[in-house]
């Protein structure tokens, strides 16, 4: 059900974010190209990784996960962050997400990562309740920041 991306699931890694932003209602943000992705997971220093839930029965990529490293300074080891998680419409409620989820907390496991970490927005109720069903609990104290476009490039700019 679930697999390691390869690059010839580019195309619908990138076919997936941009239903994953259709779906957030931030069509215009996804900007990424095919040769960006390509470049972050399969590079000469890949700096990101994928996984695709594939239907059993159909064989039908129907969801991916995309995600990176972090690290914790106050555990001492890595975690991955989970960037996206995505599985199609006709396909929720089959168990894709979960394996997906599954598939890293795995990872992490047998690494010896002690975080699976992600963020979701606060009007995503059915997400929210899927992922505290699997025991995940939302870090309320934290409040997400973000630097892009303009901002970035003024804070960027050499003295």
């Amino acid at each position: 059900m679930i697999r390691t991306a390869t690059p010839a699931d580019i195309p619908l890694i990138h076919a997936l974010v941009r239903e994953l932003a259709d779906y957030e209602k931030v069509p215009h943000e996804a900007k990424a190209t095919e040769a960006q992705l390509h470049e972050a997971l399969f590079g000469e220093r890949p700096a990101a990784f994928a996984h695709i839930a594939v239907d059993d029965t159909t064989g039908e990529a129907v969801g991916f996960a995309l995600w990176f490293l972090n690290f914790s300074t106050w555990r001492g080891v890595h975690g991955i962050y989970l960037e996206d998680l995505y599985v199609r419409p006709t396909a929720r409620g089959a168990g894709h997400g979960k394996a997906l989820l599954a598939e890293l907390a795995r990872i992490c496991v047998e690494r010896g990562y002690q975080r699976l970490e992600w963020s979701v927005l606060d009007w995503n109720a059915p997400s929210i309740a899927f992922y505290e069903s699997l025991g995940a609990r939302p870090q309320d104290e934290w409040t997400v920041y973000r630097l892009t476009d303009e901002e970035l490039a003024r804070l960027g700019r050499p003295v």
